[in-house]
């Protein structure tokens, strides 16, 4: 098969990484890839939006299966565009993946469907987003309260508020155009207690096949302080999601959620993501993203002992009840180094050195999130860079192994949380 993989983040890099080592691949390409991704496939210069493009090379390189990694080109339509064109794709199409692209829609489906999840407002004026705000303050004084904008945002566009002037700026902000067309709508919602988990399901419009779970760390500083990221580190299995647990999201939260998208005309193909709060009454959901989560798919791929382009085709074409995935009893960890000044404004250029000696332990990996050749360089690309993935044979294990490699590289310019699955390793 000839397969092109669409994106240039870590989650494209642990992709790629994955499907080169199937022998169904005779040759895998990347647009537009980065310096580490250049490892595992030919990278060509085409934007993740440009769909013309993506087509056009498709025809020119005879793609047979086009695996769409970020959510932006999802949510505008890339894969509906693929498939009228002829070219085989792995994703939701552009109705399903409004469950990212409106975080109102997807809470309106959740309340509709009775699937457990905070409550919440959806708002498009400021002061009437204030004066709830003010209301839940008063009810519930000292309890903290969240602020979403509606569209995409990178993982920034949410806000903790743990003051009434914490959520008053951060309506401000949205509606300020911070997070552009993304907060012309905000969904104002009750803050959810309990363990965060990110939990994953293959789904091909009726079957659903669940991944194995990991744990997200989104908080830019040790110790879960400072604003929100786009995920700092990860780590998988993890061991608040029991068998009991998963059943539980399975019946509660995935099936009904595919169900009701395939009644509705939107059937679901592709990886569904669920970040999960597991509260004292259950798993709630907290939001849905339609990829692989980036860091947690490099964790993922680090523990799959299954091919995953049976999978990926399995998805597309609607048989995904005749693949079964097995993963390693292995532990992996994801330490993710990010630039300086990441996440507000992260420093580019720098130069990274020592990859090669930090990976040279066959247990280790790092994926390269937002890097750029220049001559024998690698420099930094983007917010977060590197992500430094171990294996162990526990967690304990896997974490001193990511952050010996983490220790390896010489890059002045980065930094990373150094509390990584720490709280259950």
């Amino acid at each position: 098969m000839r397969i092109l993989v669409v994106g240039s983040g870590g989650r494209e890099h642990a992709l790629c990484w994955a499907i080169a080592a199937s022998p169904l691949v005779d040759q895998l390409y990347c647009a537009p890839g980065n310096a580490g991704i250049a490892g595992e496939a030919e990278c060509v210069p085409i934007g993740t939006m440009d769909t013309a493009g993506l087509i056009a090379f498709c025809r020119q390189a005879a793609i047979d299966l086009v695996v769409v990694g970020p959510e932006a080109p999802l949510v505008a339509g890339l894969v509906d565009a693929l498939e009228a064109a002829g070219i085989a794709a792995f994703g939701p199409g552009e109705a399903a993946a409004a469950l990212e692209g409106s975080k109102g829609f997807m809470k309106d489906l959740c309340a509709r469907e009775g699937v457990p999840t905070a409550a919440y407002r959806r708002f498009t004026d400021a002061a009437a987003a204030k004066a709830y705000i003010a209301a839940q303050h008063l009810a519930t004084p000292g309890v903290p309260i969240v602020v979403k904008a509606d569209g995409l945002s990178a993982g920034k566009g949410v806000v903790v508020a743990a003051t009434r002037d914490d959520a008053f700026g951060a309506v401000d902000a949205a509606f300020g155009g911070r997070f552009g067309a993304a907060g012309a709508e905000i969904v104002v919602e009750e803050f959810l207690a309990g363990e965060e988990a990110s939990f994953f399901a293959l789904c091909d419009g009726t079957n659903v096949l669940p991944l194995a779970a990991a744990q997200d760390h989104k908080r830019v500083g040790d110790g879960n302080v400072g604003p929100n990221t786009g995920g700092m580190g990860a780590y998988s299995p993890a061991p608040m999601v029991t068998e009991a647990v998963q059943g539980q999201v399975m019946e509660r939260i995935i099936l009904p959620t595919v169900r009701a998208m395939a009644r509705d005309g939107r059937p679901y193909k592709g990886v569904l993501y669920a970040g999960l709060m597991l509260t004292e009454t259950g798993p709630q959901l907290i939001e849905y993203n339609v990829r692989f989560g980036d860091p947690e798919c490099q964790v993922l791929m680090m523990r799959l002992q299954s091919d995953l382009v049976p999978a990926l085709l399995a998805t597309r074409d609607g048989v995904l009840n005749r693949v079964d995935l097995r993963w390693y009893d292995a532990s992996a960890v994801c330490v993710v180094m990010a630039a300086k000044g990441y996440p507000d404004d992260p420093q580019r250029g720098s130069e990274i050195r020592g990859l090669d000696r930090a990976g040279r332990d066959p247990e280790v990996k790092i994926f390269h999130a937002g890097t750029k050749r220049d001559g024998d360089r690698i420099l930094a690309d983007g917010g977060r860079v590197l992500g430094v993935t171990a294996n162990g044979p526990d967690l304990a294990a896997a974490r001193e192994r990511a952050y010996r490699a983490v220790d390896l590289i010489d890059w002045p310019g980065g930094f990373c949380r150094r509390d990584i699955g720490k709280r259950n390793g």
